[in-house]
Order: structure tokens, then C-alpha cells, then sequence
């Protein structure tokens, strides 16, 4: 099985595929039926492939998790989701545990807050795996200078640009995104700017993950 450059394994919806459904609610996902081309060159519909990968997979039966395993499952969701590997969300779930507040609040917007998920929820970049490829080819300023930091915890103030005549076919695919903007974000499409204003509430922050459940597997390791 091929191993990502940022650590993490296999095609990138395998686990929607053991669970059902997308995780990013994009179409393209083989748990989704979608138009496809034949070897004729004509159109036809794909059958949705929502049951594991494998041989066996359309066969399988979903057996009922037990308690650790559903824990586990959440956790894998939201390191899939933010495409992390298990050292990363680790070590922020650490970070997260420290100080006061509620850990899953604290969880939650240091994930959304990394630059990555922001370039990413912005609109900048289509997908969470090409913000971490634009974001690492050197295309997102941030305040005015190039940061190639997936993981840079941004904070209330920070501006997020696109140069346009560095990066002209990033910029365009920014300007023509249609993403619904979170609330504690301000973008200039016609500029490519973004400006985080606020840190992010617990119900501003649409993952499809039970937090709770991830941060009580953490507790018992």
C-alpha cells in the first residue's frame, strides 16, 4: 500500500468506504453514484461503492463495533478528516488537554485553526489534500510572506493571500470556489484574501465526528 509524503496510507476514501458515506461531502467519492465514461466514450452512471474496498468487500456484513471500537473509529475519522497522521493528532490533542477549557472545544479550533484546514474551509484550495499541496509548493502568504507550515496555528488578525502572478492557476481556482464561508472568516475572492477575524465556536466547526468519543480513547492510552 503506497505511503503519502505526509505519512498516511491508502487511497484517500477508504474509510468512507468502510463507513458509508464521505467524510467531505464531495461527489466524487466512490460511496457516491456519478456519471462516468464508458470505453465507447458514452455516459453512464457509477454504482456507489459505500461498503469496504476488497474482494470481499461488497459481501461483508457490518458487524456491530464494540465500545473501543467505536472510540477508535471517531478518532479515525477526524485524523482523515484534517488528513493528519497519528503523531499529529496526537501531539495536538496533547496541546489541546493543557490548560483550561473544555479539551474537545480546544481540539476542535487548533485543528480548524491550522493553516492547512484554513486554506482548505476558505475556499483557497479545493480539497483538504491540495491545501496541504499548495500550502507546501509555496503558494499561500500569510501577513505578506510565504509559509510552507501545514500545521502554522493561525490566530485572530491573520491574513491569507494568493499571488497572483506567482500562482495563476491556483488564484483562479481559488476565485471561482463557491464554498460556503465559515463565520469567523472574511475573504476578498476578487483579491484571493482571506482574514481570520475570531477564533471559532464548537458549533461553527462541521465535522462529522463525535469528539466526546475521541477524547475518551485518548484517555484510556
Amino acid at each position: 500500500m503506497a505511503t503519502t509524503k505526509n505519512g498516511t496510507h491508502g487511497a484517500k476514501h477508504t474509510l468512507c468506504r468502510r463507513i458509508g458515506f464521505c467524510l467531505w461531502g464531495q461527489p466524487n467519492c466512490p460511496t457516491n453514484s456519478r456519471v462516468i465514461k464508458t470505453r465507447e466514450g458514452a455516459d453512464a452512471t457509477s454504482t456507489p461503492k459505500a461498503y469496504p474496498a476488497g474482494q470481499h468487500g461488497p459481501t461483508k456484513r457490518r458487524v456491530k463495533l464494540s465500545t473501543y471500537g467505536q472510540l477508535l473509529l471517531e478518532k479515525q475519522k477526524l485524523k482523515t478528516f484534517y488528513d493528519l497522521t497519528e503523531h499529529q493528532l496526537t501531539f495536538i490533542y496533547r496541546n489541546s488537554k493543557r490548560g483550561l477549557g473544555n479539551t474537545g472545544d480546544k481540539l476542535l479550533a487548533n485543528l480548524e485553526m491550522r493553516l492547512v484546514s484554513a486554506v482548505y474551509r476558505s475556499g483557497l484550495a479545493p480539497t483538504i489534500f491540495a491545501a496541504r499541496q499548495v500550502v507546501s509548493h509555496r503558494h499561500i502568504l500569510v501577513n505578506g510572506k510565504i509559509c510552507d507550515r501545514a500545521s502554522l496555528r493561525l490566530k485572530a488578525g491573520d491574513v491569507l493571500t494568493i499571488d497572483e502572478q506567482h500562482s495563476p492557476m491556483i488564484a483562479k481556482i481559488a476565485k471561482e470556489s463557491t464554498v460556503v464561508l465559515p463565520p469567523y472568516m472574511e475573504k476578498d475572492a476578487a483579491s484571493c484574501k482571506v482574514t481570520i477575524t475570531r477564533e471559532p465556536l464548537p458549533e461553527e466547526i462541521h465535522v462529522d465526528v463525535s469528539i466526546i468519543k475521541v477524547i475518551e480513547y485518548y484517555n484510556l492510552h
